[in-house]
């Protein structure tokens, strides 16, 4: 594998673009002078933006006036045509002009779009949707967040693979504990398809993971599992509901810390503590989903992110290239 890692970035998705793509750009490039950047959009306003910020030996822009809106469904993505920044970043990567796309646009589009121009890997039915989230020791790799509703046993053992996959490819070093989302931890808990998921992964032995069983959502922080496996209901629910505590937490410590003399006062003899607390908490530290089961890396970032949490999931982008992930997952399944 080349040492150059070439990123395909859709430069025209997600809120305030492509002011916030450009700048996570250049904010990345400074620590990761060995990235190349395939840009696609708006070439005028790209170029004015960049405005030599970067080696012109480190990107290309691919000029196209046509995007994917926020307000398109998945269908009507497709339909817009071949020359949206979102499908032709997705195509370069299929081209293998580009080792991994990026993008912060509509989701659903993403997904359908990476659908209609990446093959499936083989033995893999279905592609999941990824994050990373954090937990008391590091982090943990959570699938699937949405793309699948509904899941037969086999796609949530791909899942577990893939998912292992992943941590692997991003901490190298570490050999991740793999458990199955579910409302306890016996085995007679849970509905067939996670009882067949057990047994599934009860009986395929594997180095590069250990399985270690049923997982409850009051034990996703823990950190003594680092892959977490469920379908996309289930695992939509538990990330929004996740995001949400952690919202209300923070939003509440601002009001204690805030409202009274006595609060302020607290506030400024702990701010130390306090910094690091909202660090901890930064969903930008966090930001890249994954969709994995495609034989090309495709990342999704949050629409709503700033030019840090895009800069970070070029990071994350980096970190899945050089850690050989679609090698991992074809080696595995």
């Amino acid at each position: 594998m080349s040492s150059v890692i070439k990123i395909a970035v859709d430069a025209m998705g997600g809120d305030n673009s492509p002011n916030k793509i450009i700048d996570g750009i250049v904010h990345h490039h400074a620590s990761n002078q060995s990235t190349f950047y395939k840009i696609f959009g708006d070439e005028d306003k790209i170029s004015k933006l960049l405005n030599n910020k970067i080696s012109k030996n480190n990107f290309e822009i691919v000029n196209t006036l046509n995007k994917v809106s926020s307000e398109d469904s998945p269908l009507e993505a497709a339909k817009r045509g071949k020359d949206t920044s979102m499908w032709l970043a997705i195509e370069s990567v299929k081209k293998k002009d580009c080792d991994i796309v990026i993008s912060a646009g509509n989701t659903g589009a993403l997904l359908v779009i990476s659908k209609l121009n990446l093959k499936m890997i083989n033995n893999i039915d279905k592609p999941a949707l990824s994050a990373l989230w954090p937990n008391k020791t590091g982090m943990s790799v959570v699938l699937d967040l949405g793309a699948n509703i509904e899941c037969s046993s086999k796609n949530l053992f791909d899942f577990s693979v893939m998912g292992a996959s992943l941590y692997k490819s991003l901490y190298p070093q570490e050999t991740p504990n793999v458990a199955l989302l579910n409302i306890g931890s016996e085995e007679l808990k849970g509905n067939e398809t996670i009882k067949e998921t057990y047994q599934l992964m009860n009986e395929k032995k594997s180095n590069d993971y250990k399985f270690c069983g049923y997982i409850e959502g009051n034990e996703l922080m823990n950190g003594e599992v680092n892959v977490i496996v469920s379908d996309g209901f289930t695992g939509n629910v538990a990330l929004k509901t996740a995001e949400g505590t952690a919202n209300f937490i923070t939003d509440e410590l601002k009001k204690a810390l805030s409202g009274s003399l006595i609060g302020k006062i607290s506030s400024l003899l702990n701010i130390s503590n306090l910094r690091k607390f909202k660090k901890r908490l930064d969903p930008r530290l966090y930001n890249g989903a994954i969709f994995i089961g495609l034989d090309s890396p495709v990342v999704k970032s949050h629409g709503g992110t700033d030019y840090i949490g895009f800069a970070n999931s070029l990071d994350v982008c980096c970190r899945i290239v050089s850690g050989n992930l679609i090698e991992k997952i074809k080696r595995n399944i």
